[in-house]
């Protein structure tokens, strides 16, 4: 076993976004009243920092229809949507990925696997993470 977590689920919580809303893609949670432990925070950066700097970018060169293929950028569209805004304006420390909350942290790594399988539409996340940022 690689040490990666193969389905990272958000913790829920009220204040997290829809990804459906943009995105199609709905996350795997539990029926109410059941808690699943959420990974250890080492284990949920670890797979962060290996989906924006790694897995995505790799894919990317093999998706021409993506709109973006930089680290950075993907970092941007992860965080966006696991804190429904600019992160900038929901994360105080930085690096962000090391400030979030866990169950914001665990939305990022949900949504980039859904991003890397095709689940989530990567185009419609670029777009509104620019609109947040009023540069669309």
């Amino acid at each position: 076993m690689s040490g990666r977590i193969a389905t990272a689920h958000p913790a829920g919580g009220s204040a997290a976004p829809n990804p459906s809303d943009v995105t199609g893609f709905t996350p795997v949670t539990d029926s109410p009243g059941t808690k699943r432990p959420m990974p250890d925070r080492p284990a949920l950066e670890a797979e962060y920092l290996h989906l924006v700097r790694t897995a995505l970018p790799a894919a990317a060169r093999g998706r021409p229809d993506w709109p973006v293929r930089l680290d950075h950028c993907f970092g941007r569209i992860l965080l966006d949507h696991a804190v429904g805004g600019r992160w900038y304006d929901h994360v105080a420390g930085r690096p962000a990925y090391r400030h979030l909350a866990p169950d914001a942290l665990a939305r990022a790594v949900a949504l980039g696997h859904a991003v890397a399988t095709g689940e989530a539409d990567l185009a419609a996340l670029n777009r509104r993470s620019l609109e947040w940022r009023g540069k669309r």
